[in-house]
């Protein structure tokens, strides 16, 4: 490829990334960073988390579907359907989440106990955006967020641990609808220790990083019964986003 074949590449890709639109999911590519996902984009606000939605900033936004079968069966209508918006500022990202879902389970009274396998939020992180796996590792984080607001994920050593400083929720339920509003600190992986006090990163306009959001959902089985997301994945392969961040979407701060 000769010079100006690189730089018209360039300058298209460029354009894609500029053309995206707000809190949507897209379809691009931008940066060429992961082949076939979503790219997504987030605008600036600061809501209150009182888990009530009702904040204006959010009108900023428009409904992201949570709807792709990761694990188990195409939701029934009135098992589950869900939907997410994005913000964020210097301090966090900020994910509001609306879950349809007709039984709340929580089986295991220790967190720590198989917390997958009870009804949960599960939002995913590789703040810098370099994919690959991390079931074992903070190469990403997968934050699981209980009923009770406890969060949870792997640690290093592969022990599950609380992460709660990472992510701040608030929840509000009324008959079958929850309503989740939740702050996500972002931390670099390569340098996190666990044990140790970590400092989150600032967050700016321009930052791309990949995510994805996903629900467990649990009719009262011994294991979970289906997992959901918010973006399409391979059919028939051996890994999720949970232990793949290659497999996660594209999110940019504008």
């Amino acid at each position: 490829m000769n010079f100006l074949e690189l730089r018209s590449t360039a300058l298209f890709s460029l354009l894609i990334l500029v053309q995206l639109p707000s809190c949507t999911n897209s379809g691009n590519n931008p940066e060429g960073k992961l082949s076939g996902s979503s790219s997504m984009v987030a605008p600036y606000g600061t809501p209150v988390l009182d888990g009530s939605a009702s904040d204006e900033v959010w009108d900023l936004c428009e409904w992201n579907s949570i709807q792709q079968v990761w694990e188990g069966n195409k939701p029934e209508k009135g098992d589950f359907s869900g939907q997410y918006k994005m913000l964020w500022d210097e301090n966090n990202l900020y994910i509001l989440a609306e879950i349809q879902d007709d039984t709340l389970v929580d089986l295991h009274s220790d967190g720590l106990d198989r917390y997958w396998e009870d009804d949960c939020l599960v939002v995913l992180v590789d703040e810098d955006g370099s994919g690959g796996k991390h079931e074992y590792s903070h190469n990403a984080f997968a934050y699981h967020i209980s009923l009770d607001s406890r969060v949870v994920d792997v640690a290093s050593d592969s022990s599950y641990q609380y992460f709660d400083e990472h992510c701040v929720s608030r929840r509000t339920t009324s008959g079958n609808s929850s309503v989740w509003e939740i702050a996500v600190r972002l931390y670099d992986g390569n340098s996190y220790q666990d044990s140790i006090e970590n400092i989150p990163k600032a967050l700016q306009a321009g930052k791309i990083f990949r995510f994805a959001l996903a629900y467990c959902d649990n009719d009262y089985s011994e294991t979970r019964e289906n997992l959901f997301g918010n973006i399409s994945i391979p059919a028939g392969g051996s890994s999720s986003p949970l232990q793949d961040a290659s497999l996660m979407g594209l999110i940019e701060l504008r």
